[in-house]
């Protein structure tokens, strides 16, 4: 039995099981896949208070460490379902059952990607999702960008700020974003805006050399020696836990800054839940908001 189990290994998770450490709860931690979640894909970090520049992957790894050392217990397993028992939650998982008197979710989301055959191998040599994360470092430069939806249209303002030229190129004749962002990026000198295009191939091994799309009328076209950043969605996977938190239309959990659910001891943090900015530092403060909130609701049973 343990005090809170967290679920999800990213740096939102990470950070809810430190504060419960040290509040002295003993805590489960647990990852499907791999520790550090989106961020740990990352070749650099320069946004991160303290810290001029570090890897993702570096900045996961201190963090497992520190919450290691604080004696975390860690499995790595898929959850397939969550029903609180009698004031336990009862959490199965893909190889155990785990039980918690609460605990706190931070899945995150995933990009959706191009599903192109050498995408994953490119990720952070030439292939970005996060334009405020990556962009800063093509200032001066040009760059391309996918996507025609708020965040695509919000990323080309960014780029277009700090970059010479963004290629924005969309599959459509139209955008399906907000008026005053549409217009905004329909005005700015430095956006070049090419329709009815979608992407077929990406160039290169190592790093990506050129982006391949095609026409409507199946003729096609590259652009060279830029790197692409893809702003077409992002995937929330809380379907699995509806019968103990709401969702809000787009899949994500439908609560505040307070982390809370419908379900008391059930907390969310993170990308996973609704909310206007997705970067580390504001998974960072749902991680302590999330874990301060379950210690609170644990030191009152």
């Amino acid at each position: 039995m343990y005090d809170i189990i967290v679920i999800g290994g990213g740096v939102s998770g990470m950070t809810s099981a430190l504060y419960s450490l040290r509040n002295g709860k003993k805590v489960l931690l647990i990852e499907g896949e791999s520790v550090g979640g989106q961020i740990a894909q990352s070749p650099k970090v320069e946004n991160y208070p303290t810290i001029k520049q570090i890897s993702g992957a570096k900045l996961s790894e201190d963090l497992f460490d520190q919450i290691s050392a604080l004696g975390v217990d860690f499995e790595f397993d898929k959850i397939e379902s969550i029903e609180k028992v009698d004031g336990v939650f009862k959490v199965k998982g893909e190889f155990g059952e785990y039980e918690g008197l609460a605990v706190i979710v931070a899945t995150g989301v995933k990009h959706r990607k191009l599903r192109l055959p050498n995408e994953e191998d490119l990720i952070g040599h030439g292939v970005y999702y996060c334009a405020i994360c990556d962009g800063p470092f093509y200032a001066g430069k040009e760059v391309t960008l996918i996507g025609d939806g708020n965040t695509a249209l919000q990323y080309a303002l960014l780029l277009s700020d700090i970059c010479s030229k963004v290629n924005l190129v969309i599959m459509f004749d139209k955008f399906f974003g907000d008026d005053n962002l549409v217009k905004a990026v329909e005005k700015r000198d430095n956006i070049v805006i090419t329709r009815k295009s979608k992407t077929v191939e990406l160039l290169g091994e190592k790093e990506l050399k050129g982006i391949k799309f095609e026409r409507e009328d199946k003729t096609t076209f590259v652009i060279e020696d830029t790197p692409l950043f893809v702003a077409i969605g992002q995937v929330p996977d809380n379907k699995k836990f509806e019968n103990l938190a709401d969702l809000d239309k787009d899949g994500y959990f439908d609560c505040d800054e307070t982390t809370a659910t419908k379900t008391p001891g059930f907390f969310v943090a993170g990308d996973c839940r609704r909310k206007t900015v997705r970067q580390v530092t504001t998974a960072i403060g749902d991680g302590a908001v999330a874990a301060t909130n379950a210690c609170n609701y644990i030191n009152t049973l």
